[in-house]
């Protein structure tokens, strides 16, 4: 698919992108060759592949939630710049 410079130049307001004529033209050949290569993507026959498929093993990056016991309140509060009846003291923003 070849881009117009008035494509380029639309998608470029899109973006409020600046561009100049040499960046105009040099972008409509980029953006042209982008776009042809997902025309050659969309060709390819995909019916047979699982839509979760991948070529990396799959294994769980996540650890199991166990409940621990938390910090109590006078060690959070120790790292707080003020602190009040066992609050986090905030300067006021609104009156």
């Amino acid at each position: 698919m070849r881009l117009t410079l008035a494509e380029v130049e639309h998608i470029a307001e899109l973006a409020h992108l600046s561009l100049g004529e040499e960046e105009k033209v040099r972008y409509r050949e980029q953006l042209s060759a982008i776009l042809e290569y997902a025309q050659q993507l969309q060709e390819l026959d995909t019916d047979a592949v699982s839509p979760t498929a991948t070529v990396l093993p799959i294994h769980s990056v996540t650890r199991p939630d166990n409940p621990q016991p938390s910090m109590g309140q006078d060690d959070l509060l120790s790292n707080a710049p003020a602190s009040a009846d066992g609050m986090f003291r905030v300067p006021v923003i609104l009156e």
